[in-house]
């Protein structure tokens, strides 16, 4: 299967998707996702693999059983590929999430980053790796970030904003464009 693009019609999928979140339409638009939706990712995934390595894609369901909402089905598609760090990909009503690094780092993983950020002779080159990631467009993961510094830091370090990052990862949102629907 060759990649032609995404389908434009995959953002009004999840729109609809969004407001009848039940089996009964899904089962009705099933062959829609299915051609729509998940065909144009599977191809993608095909053509990334040579490059990236294994590629997954998301299931459509939500695991309900811990959670107050039980609406069914996702409101996006994602992709991931795991090689030295994770590039993401996902697609939604409101366009496409870009994304990679690290998300969930073993504890090891986060310390020895903890550690290069407290590092007064490192932290000059992550700041500016970093800032050299937000001029294209790209910001730190802060979603789910600590409250207050880790364990072992001051609340009012210099650096406090990175200390409290619990992935090493960056993403951008784009809003659904012509360019997306093209190989």
């Amino acid at each position: 299967m060759r990649f032609d693009g995404l389908n434009p019609d995959a953002p009004a999928f999840f729109d609809e998707l969004a407001v009848n979140n039940t089996r009964e339409w899904w089962q009705s638009q099933k062959s829609r996702f299915t051609d729509r939706v998940a065909a144009p990712f599977e191809a993608l995934a095909a053509e990334l693999e040579p490059e990236f390595g294994p590629v997954k894609i998301f299931r459509p369901y939500r695991d309900v059983r811990f959670s107050a909402d039980k609406s069914p089905y996702k409101l996006q598609i994602g992709l991931v590929t795991r090689a030295s760090a994770a590039h993401y990909l996902q697609l939604s009503a409101s366009g496409l999430l870009i994304g990679g690094g690290m998300y969930q780092p073993s504890p090891a993983q986060l310390a020895a980053f903890r550690s290069l950020v407290d590092d007064a002779r490192t932290a000059p080159d992550l700041e500016a790796t970093l800032a050299e990631v937000s001029a294209g467009g790209f910001e730190p993961m802060r979603d789910d970030a600590l409250r207050t510094a880790p364990r072992g830091f001051p609340t009012d370090h210099p650096r406090i904003d990175l200390l409290r990052l619990r992935h090493l990862a960056v993403g951008r949102e784009e809003p659904p464009d012509d360019w997306m629907w093209t190989p």
